[in-house]
């Protein structure tokens, strides 16, 4: 199925205009709300409820972030679909759905730690094709186009696009992960996380997987790898450090996040994706 008014290429990728159009349309609504959020945070810790558990927080904010996008897509583009990570759920008629994670972070946005984003992800015929993940706390976007790169625009400077990093060996591999919210599952992460660092260079946790994704395109971490994530966590962020060169997969031979996630340099993404099969089986 086609969006009204566009036609699909021959190679099965969304015509060019189609997805520009979708690039802009996610860019702008981002910017949009990463005002909003930027302006709320002061007062966050005012209205927090919870989730899947005590430590899954969601504020308000993050309620009127998803608001705001949504109604910003769907006034541009009333016949698209939306998933949301605070309830969205709209279905759609033109083959087109947006992937929207309104605050990815939003621990870190409670305590004014700056690594917290919108991520919004334009899927065509159930792939996504245009990725956008803003940082609202330092203002750096992240953005992928299939098959036309990554990019990183920092605030102040030109677009760079990114090309991952390229470690000699596991040992020399820098490491992001991050942690699910049950008591018992953090358990077991913890312990596979203690069998992994003597393995490699060091572990990283930030607290936001769209950025952990986008930290490995830009080459800041070498890996990336997380269970149980949800579309709105990596659909934007999994296209941009596709498009950076990574090898972005699952392990045990499933699809990426089905249901671990990993992004990881070429040079090494066989030995991690090996070890990580090793160390979850043995957990």
């Amino acid at each position: 199925m086609t969006t009204s008014g566009t036609t699909a290429s021959t190679s099965g990728s969304p015509a060019p205009d189609l997805s520009t159009e979708l690039l802009e349309l996610a860019r702008a609504t981002a910017e949009e709300a990463a005002a909003l959020v930027g302006a709320g945070r002061s007062s966050a810790a005012e209205e927090v409820d919870t989730k899947s558990s005590p430590v899954d927080v969601v504020t308000a904010v993050d309620k009127a972030s998803e608001a705001l996008i949504v109604r910003r897509l769907l006034a541009a583009r009333p016949d698209d679909g939306v998933l949301g990570e605070e309830g969205a759920a709209t279905e759609g008629t033109s083959g087109v759905r947006w992937v929207v994670d309104p605050i990815d972070g939003t621990v870190n946005f409670l305590y004014g730690l700056p690594a917290y984003a919108i991520s919004i992800a334009g899927q065509v015929d159930g792939r996504t094709e245009v990725g956008v993940v803003l940082n609202v706390g330092n203002g750096e976007l992240f953005t992928a186009v299939r098959g036309q790169g990554a990019w990183l625009t920092a605030p102040g400077a030109a677009a760079m696009q990114l090309h991952g990093s390229a470690p000699v060996s596991l040992e020399q591999t820098l490491v992001a992960t991050g942690f699910g919210y049950r008591v018992e599952q953090r358990r077991a992460q913890g312990a596979v996380v203690a069998q992994l660092l003597p393995e490699v260079r060091d572990i990283r946790r930030w607290g936001c997987a769209s950025l952990d994704l986008c930290a490995a395109a830009a080459g800041r971490v070498d890996a990336y790898y997380e269970l149980d994530l949800k579309p709105w966590d990596h659909a934007a962020g999994a296209l941009i450090a596709a498009e950076a060169g990574l090898v972005v997969t699952g392990t045990a031979g499933r699809p990426f996040a089905e249901p671990m996630a990993v992004a990881a340099a070429p040079s090494v993404a066989g030995p991690l994706v090996e070890l990580l099969d090793r160390l979850h089986a043995a957990g």
